[in-house]
């Protein structure tokens, strides 16, 4: 890391390689010799239309997503999703489940709620959300239009450690905290989205990739701007899509590329979850949040138990130069981010900033 460079534990929107930023920068005033910044380019012009073919192939290449689904890039965020993906699907039975499992699955089954009936196959909020239930505690509707279920749970630090089986039932996944950190086999979905500003890029997109086989399907007063088939007939560019962004992801790949893709990337972010997961089983001090077989391996929560205490561990950790560690607003405690970009010297630091915390108090 560069010296006067902090480490940013934000849940979002967080850190980015070192590299991949200096890279924008020195291509900021000038694009490959076009005379012009990615940031002015017409979403017309073939030097930007190289961009997005390359940034869509290698995206294609590395999450290994087959030829049924087609990649959409879409503005609105993963929040924007959660309308979009109701109103494409809900008319195939008017019905959805939707597994609560944090605050960004329930909102998602709010929305859904205006479109059709939605079905709970499961709500964690009896434990605060510290755990994913098991297969056989999903209650499935056989009728449903799709299965919803968010795969990591940013404010809470759980992550679902398996594919939930649904059957014939769609399976529609928010992948937004933990995208690119590990294989999935896409073909088990029939929409993966996310909101890019964790894993992919800056905020102000979404990444959307859906089965052809489902779209078409929307509901008739669904807007243009939201409709998958329109997306997917325009390749993206009905409207001016958010060109930087994609142009930022292309650079995040080729970054991820560097890192041994998503398998590297499993095997990096493992580790780093593992030294802060050990340093809480030790402790005396720290308290993890989550429960042990549903741990995040993108936000990791802990509490000391004595709000004083949380308040002057975040203080001291903010002049130690870690930000950004501070709990959501609705659990209060501690929670450090350690997405892709997170270095592994950033992780390693903060587990010994934190054992000589716990010494000292």
């Amino acid at each position: 890391m560069l010296k006067d460079r902090i480490f940013n534990f934000s849940a979002g929107p967080s850190m980015l390689p070192v590299s991949v930023l200096e890279t924008a920068s020195s291509e900021m005033l000038n694009y490959k010799g076009s005379g012009m910044s990615v940031m002015e380019m017409s979403h017309r012009s073939k030097v930007y239309q190289s961009i997005f073919d390359e940034t869509k192939a290698d995206f294609k290449r590395i999450f290994n997503v087959p030829d049924t689904h087609e990649i959409l890039f879409m503005q609105g965020g993963a929040t924007f999703q959660f309308s979009a993906a109701a109103m494409n699907l809900m008319g195939i039975t008017g019905k959805a489940d939707y597994a609560i499992t944090g605050n960004f699955s329930e909102i998602a089954a709010k929305e859904a709620k205006k479109y059709g009936v939605v079905s709970i196959a499961c709500d964690t909020s009896d434990r605060n959300h510290t755990y994913i239930p098991a297969q056989e505690e999903l209650k499935l509707s056989p009728d449903a239009s799709y299965f919803h279920y968010c795969a990591n749970n940013t404010i809470y630090g759980t992550e679902w450690k398996y594919i939930p089986d649904t059957g014939d039932v769609p399976l529609v996944c928010d992948m937004s905290s933990n995208f690119l950190s590990k294989p999935v086999d896409v073909s088990k979905y029939g929409i993966i989205y996310g909101g890019v500003q964790k894993n992919l890029a800056p905020a102000g997109m979404a990444l959307v990739i859906i089965d052809k086989a489902l779209a078409g399907k929307h509901l008739p007063y669904t807007p243009k701007i939201m409709t998958y088939q329109v997306a997917i007939d325009k390749d993206s560019m009905d409207n001016t899509p958010p060109c930087y962004n994609i142009y930022m992801l292309g650079l995040m790949l080729k970054w991820l590329d560097s890192q041994g893709g998503v398998e590297g990337m499993e095997k990096i972010k493992s580790k780093k979850a593992g030294i802060l997961y050990d340093v809480l089983d030790s402790s005396k001090l720290f308290i993890p949040v989550a429960d042990k077989a549903a741990r995040s391996d993108m936000n990791v929560t802990f509490r000391t138990g004595n709000e004083e205490l949380d308040a002057k561990f975040i203080k001291a950790a903010t002049e130690a130069g870690f930000v950004n560690l501070k709990g959501h607003r609705k659990t209060g405690g501690m929670r450090a981010s350690i997405y892709n970009a997170m270095p592994m010297e950033g992780v390693e630091k903060l587990a010994d900033f934190m054992q000589q915390f716990e010494k000292n108090n």
